[in-house]
């Protein structure tokens, strides 16, 4: 069984914003597939199942706002027994333009601290991921960057890369290896 972990931040007031790419993707994912997300209160998050062609998979949106995603992450993962290697995390990046995504089969948490959080409740870093950029503001400061709500142009933006997301995420659920995956997937 596979996880897909979309990170951001529970609540009307953080939807549209940045820091809540990894929600959008695995939104855009379940809208793609029918799937709808339910509250379970001793994970910590929104969960929702997925079988495609016999493939099963579990979505997670943490509901611990994204500097404890890993204690629902750690959660989900020692409940139905799943392995680092089989699963996928969907979150911002602030070091590519918006909606370039960049898909890695493991690596450092690279100041984000939905991943550092993560990282330390599974004692690994070697877990695969897609960043989806949301650019950097020279005269915002990071923590208000992330938190702000996109305009209409960016959101629309922001749409078209988390469908491809969607697709890379069903790509993964059926067992393409994640070197191809992030082959065909990942932009310049």
């Amino acid at each position: 069984m596979k996880l897909i972990i979309g990170l951001g931040n529970p609540g009307k007031e953080y939807e549209n914003t940045r820091h809540n790419a990894g929600f959008m993707a695995v939104d855009a994912f379940a809208l793609k597939h029918d799937i709808s997300f339910s509250l379970e209160p001793k994970m910590k998050g929104m969960l929702a199942q997925v079988n495609l062609g016999g493939n099963k998979a579990i979505l997670l949106k943490p509901m611990t706002y994204m500097n404890l995603s890993g204690e629902s992450v750690i959660k989900v993962m020692q409940f139905y027994k799943i392995e680092v290697d089989d699963i996928l995390v969907i979150s911002d990046d602030l070091d590519s333009r918006l909606g370039r995504l960049r898909l890695r089969a493991k690596g450092s948490a690279g100041g984000h601290n939905g991943h550092k959080n993560i990282a330390m409740h599974i004692h690994s870093e070697d877990y695969k991921r897609i960043k989806i950029g949301i650019d950097r503001s020279d005269v915002i400061p990071v923590v208000d960057w992330v938190l702000k709500k996109m305009t209409p142009s960016e959101l629309e933006i922001m749409k078209e890369a988390t469908e491809i997301a969607a697709n890379a995420i069903e790509d993964f659920i059926l067992g393409e290896e994640f070197v191809k995956i992030a082959s065909k997937y990942s932009q310049k």
